[in-house]
């Protein structure tokens, strides 16, 4: 009886393996093909409600920063991820860094995408990758406005003159190039070297254009630009390396300088001269 009843069970399993064999069959033969990517109205990518963690330091004005009198981030970081998000559907959550480390920190996957102003290097290129450029800009000199009539070059000839800048930064490098190693002090943001600057402990900022005429328009009549140290600089987002996002990221960056609306951005947050 015991062996009757085994054969029985065993017929009855392999008659089952073939019945969900012949399901299975079945299911894969009716799956429709692979689509195309999805693609928004406007022909975009479509991230499909996708939630994108931008990084930002909220200490780099136009960029990014606090609104002291709303307590609200604000810039052109905020306005420009907003703009991308909305042509390729995704949803940006901004989260505050701190600069130093930031990039092993993006190499790491920490974030899905930095938006701090920040210039395009080779060096930098070999660790994360980037978004095609949305702006070009140099870098200058920011000085008290009591520095007197003294112009970049008599700045370089007084060795007594300190240099504040960003640490980690592009800025830092031309600092050094142009004034020297024992002349640049470093310093973790920019307030902190603007700060350092107002109160006289440092004689100068080596700090990208646009953010220097930020600080210089926020401290009227005490902030100047002595001149211009670089004009070369290409400026774009930054990616874990092998991202998917890059590609969605720079259609939605190149329609926008197709229709104008990159354009109005960079004038409205003075990256480029208004009308």
């Amino acid at each position: 009886m015991f062996k009757s009843r085994f054969w029985l069970v065993l017929a009855l399993v392999a008659v089952l393996a073939l019945a969900l064999a012949a399901c299975g069959g079945a299911e894969q033969a009716t799956q429709a093909p692979a689509t195309e990517a999805a693609q928004t109205e406007g022909g975009l990518p479509d991230l499909g409600g996708r939630v994108v963690t931008v990084a930002v330091e909220n200490a780099y004005p136009p960029f990014n920063f606090i609104d002291e009198e709303t307590g609200e981030p604000k810039g052109w970081d905020y306005d420009a991820v907003r703009e991308i998000c909305k042509r390729i559907n995704c949803v940006p959550e901004f989260k505050e860094a701190a600069w130093d480390g930031i990039f092993e920190a993006m190499a790491a996957g920490e974030y899905d995408v930095l938006a701090d102003g920040v210039t395009y290097t080779e060096e930098r290129d070999k660790v994360v990758d980037f978004s095609i450029p949305y702006v070009t800009v140099g870098q200058v000199l920011v000085v008290r406005s009591d520095c007197g009539k003294a112009d970049v070059d008599a700045f370089k000839a007084d060795e007594t003159k300190l240099v504040g800048t960003q640490i980690g930064t592009t800025n830092e490098i031309v600092a050094k190039e142009h004034f020297g190693e024992d002349r640049v002090k470093s310093f973790e943001t920019f307030d902190a070297a603007f700060l350092a600057l107002l109160s006289g402990d440092v004689d100068g900022v080596v700090v990208d254009t646009i953010t220097g005429q930020g600080y210089v328009k926020e401290n009227e009549g005490k902030l100047k630009i002595l001149g211009q140290l670089t004009s070369d600089e290409q400026l774009a987002f930054v990616f874990p390396p092998g991202s998917d996002l890059i590609e969605p990221w720079n259609a939605a960056l190149k329609s926008m300088m197709e229709d104008g609306t990159l354009e109005q951005l960079n004038k409205k947050w003075g990256l480029i001269p208004g009308e």
